[in-house]
């Protein structure tokens, strides 16, 4: 087994694409700059849904969230669908999850069980004898966080405890604790017990047993930040002065040629009932004006300027223990042998376009990922490429990478060749899915090397950009009569693309 290479995949949770020290000089991540220098960095990745559960779930089978079926948050991946770990467990591999699965609801029904759910997340005699099998990964330690909020338990919870920290409750919100939710921004709880450390700590005693095994592993470590709430411990709630950042903001009457919900989240109160055909609110479909964690407050300069500085230390602060995972593959003598890639599950709004955190709004602020592939030897060095990327090519590409064939259903497409740097693209396109409800809220954009179209079910309205010309998505085409050539274009583009990622069964192996 061991001349088949190691896969470790890090992810962080709601990155922007442009957060990284190599690329930006107001931000310093020294080992994800590390990981730049000693592979090869991907400028045009993509993820397959802009928010946690269809797109995490796209990275573990390798299909598009309309395909695999988790495709909004608050549902269910089905047990039954075949994953890259259930592939790589077959042929030998040792398969390992550490952090934020996030593939369950929060909660649990008779015809959807969740491990995932309340009261099951805090039931620690539970996580005391669980570890697996879940998803295809023969080990698991998990744990539903993002900051103070109240998920916090599973085998997080328990190694608070081993750690002697036992007021851990302290630090979340209620029910589960007594934090005060109106605290932003100096998160009171230790370094020592931050979720960072426990994510590093775990996932390198995960490499100290694999080191001694003849088997090679399938291991990811799953971080949660920067996802807001913006919550960091010191001294990375200071590292950056707000005044000397550049803060995103709005271009004035840009939103004039969007649809209409576009203009409606810089209103003090927009209704959005018209679009709502359930219970369940459509994230993203609120004021952008005012603050959307914790104790709501309206936005003003300074609150602005120091979520970004909150926000950039908060990805400092897990770049520190990224470093360490990479130390130790390092020091176990398993770096030339493992394949490493960094990516997050999608990315973020802090003031682009006037918006917030994430939403149905494909701008590339929040569909665009930071992605970097490090493999000593085959991978080079030290390069960027523009080649398209999808979260959903992971699958392919890391079973073609181990020798395995890749299942048909997996729509992915397989990356290997353009990482090794002998193919110069294996896809001309991307595709981003955005579903929040039945039917009015559902939406897919089609990305080429230049253009982008986003189309909208049984609405006339859309989007088009011209990514070349108008980077910063100003600019929306949709209406405009000079491109309406253009526009009959893409969207002919995007049918073929979307024929061209319907999934297949099985081979066919006879005439009839």
């Amino acid at each position: 087994m061991k001349n088949k290479p190691n896969i470790l995949l890090i992810t962080s949770d709601q990155q922007h694409w442009n957060t990284l020290g190599a690329f930006n000089h107001e931000i310093s991540t020294p080992n994800l700059d590390r990981l730049i220098r000693e592979g090869t960095t991907f400028k045009n990745a993509y993820c397959p849904n802009p928010t946690c559960t269809p797109s995490r779930a796209s990275i573990l089978t390798g299909k598009y969230p309309s395909q695999h079926g988790a495709w909004t948050l608050g549902t269910k991946l089905p047990e039954d669908q075949d994953t890259i770990t259930n592939n790589l467990g077959k042929a030998g591999y040792k398969t390992g999850l550490i952090g934020k699965a996030h593939f369950q609801p929060l909660v649990s029904t008779e015809d959807y069980p969740s491990v995932e759910s309340y009261p099951l997340m805090h039931n620690q005699e539970f996580w005391k004898q669980f570890n697996g099998p879940f998803y295809g990964f023969d080990h698991v330690e998990l744990t539903r966080n993002h900051t103070n909020e109240a998920h916090a338990g599973q085998h997080y919870a328990l190694w608070l405890e081993q750690q002697g920290c036992a007021n851990w409750r302290d630090y979340f919100l209620p029910p589960t604790g007594t934090m005060d939710s109106s605290i932003t921004y100096k998160w009171p709880i230790p370094e020592e017990y931050h979720y960072n450390t426990w994510i590093a700590e775990r996932t390198i005693a995960r490499l100290e047993q694999h080191a001694g095994s003849d088997e090679s592993f399938f291991l990811w470590s799953s971080f949660f930040d920067p996802h807001p709430e913006y919550l960091v411990p010191e001294p990375w709630d200071t590292l950056y002065d707000p005044d000397k950042l550049t803060i995103p903001s709005i271009y004035p009457g840009e939103h004039d040629r969007n649809p209409p919900h576009f203009a409606k989240t810089q209103e003090e109160a927009p209704d959005f009932s018209d679009l709502r055909e359930t219970g369940f609110g459509i994230h993203g479909y609120r004021s952008h004006l005012h603050y959307g964690y914790g104790t709501d407050f309206p936005l003003t300069d300074a609150h602005r300027k120091k979520l970004v500085a909150v926000y950039y230390g908060m990805i400092s602060m897990m770049d520190k223990y990224i470093g360490r995972i990479l130390d130790k593959l390092d020091e176990l003598g398993l770096t030339d042998n493992t394949i490493v890639v960094f990516t997050t599950d999608h990315g973020h709004f802090f003031g682009q376009h006037g918006l917030q955190f994430k939403g149905g709004f494909h701008y590339e602020d929040l569909i665009k990922l930071p992605f970097i592939v490090r493999y000593p030897g085959h991978v080079p060095a030290g390069q960027t490429s523009q080649a398209i990327q999808s979260l959903v090519d992971l699958a392919p590409t890391f079973l073609s990478f181990s020798g395995l064939a890749v299942p048909l259903p997996m729509t992915g497409v397989d990356q290997r060749e353009v990482w090794l740097g002998q193919q110069a693209k294996a896809r001309d396109h991307a595709i981003v899915e955005f579903r929040h409800e039945p039917t009015t809220i559902h939406q897919k954009t089609y990305i080429n090397e230049r253009y982008k179209i986003t189309v909208y079910y049984n609405q006339t309205y859309g989007e088009l950009f011209d990514l070349k010309e108008d980077p910063g998505e100003i600019h929306n085409l949709w209406n405009e009569p000079e491109h309406e050539a253009l526009k009959q274009q893409l969207l002919l583009q995007y049918i073929w693309a979307e024929l061209g990622k319907e999934p297949l069964a099985m081979q066919r192996i006879a005439h009839a």
